[in-house]
């Protein structure tokens, strides 16, 4: 009998008093209405806006930089948003940015970092193929999809688990080509950054495209806390 007398009273403690499990806010990825990718508390009090290009070796840099601390130190703790979008300076970006979307949400913040950790292995490949290559197709999409097998781009991303039907199926899809110019068009032209990376704090520009810059337009509330 006196074996019971732990678990009932147990189950006497208010369920308020029983600390909830923090949220770990770097699991959600959603769709913007432009078509970018927001990972985080959709009411975090900072809200980055990262503009990039694939093609852009500052932008990998960048990423290689500031993806842990941002996830870890900011995005987690539910206190900042950031929300990925393109601003497409060439066809082989434009290439990458809609090989990044493939698999939806869920996997596009892994396509973007694979695709960036690995740009010194296939911007060699871009570079040569636009060189020796003198007759493109002139589909768009047939010319993409020659991009995509040829430089190295399609190898990445079948190593993601992904098959060139799959792949072929991405860069043909017209929905997302629509939502990758409008943001490009949107950094250009109405946002007006400087260049890739190129961000936004809380509808600010931020002067200047290193992590370092960054880190200091974040304000104090971002810092981490636990999760209420």
């Amino acid at each position: 009998m006196k074996k019971l007398l732990l678990p009932l009273a147990l189950l006497a403690v208010p369920a308020a008093l029983i600390a909830a499990p923090a949220a770990n806010w770097v699991s959600r990825v959603v769709l913007s209405p432009i078509g970018g990718h927001a990972m985080g508390n959709p009411n975090a009090p900072t809200k980055l806006v990262e503009y990039v290009s694939y093609t852009c070796s500052h932008c990998a840099h960048f990423v290689g930089e500031a993806s842990g601390p941002l996830k870890n130190d900011y995005v987690k703790g539910g206190k900042v948003s950031v929300e990925v979008r393109n601003a497409v300076r060439d066809r082989y970006d434009l290439t990458a940015a809609l090989l990044a979307r493939c698999g939806g949400p869920a996997r596009f913040m892994g396509n973007h970092e694979a695709l960036f950790a690995n740009q010194t292995a296939w911007m060699p490949q871009i570079e040569a193929y636009d060189a020796a290559t003198t007759q493109k197709p002139s589909d768009q999409t047939a010319a993409m999809r020659d991009i995509g097998r040829k430089t190295g781009l399609y190898t990445l991303m079948t190593q993601r688990g992904f098959t060139h039907a799959q792949l072929d199926a991405c860069i043909a899809n017209p929905t997302a080509m629509k939502q990758i110019l409008a943001m490009t068009d949107d950094a250009w032209n109405k946002v007006k950054i400087g260049g890739t990376p190129g961000f936004v704090v809380n509808g600010t520009l931020v002067k200047g495209s290193t992590w370092s810059i960054l880190q200091a337009a974040l304000p104090p509330a971002a810092l981490p806390t636990a999760a209420r």
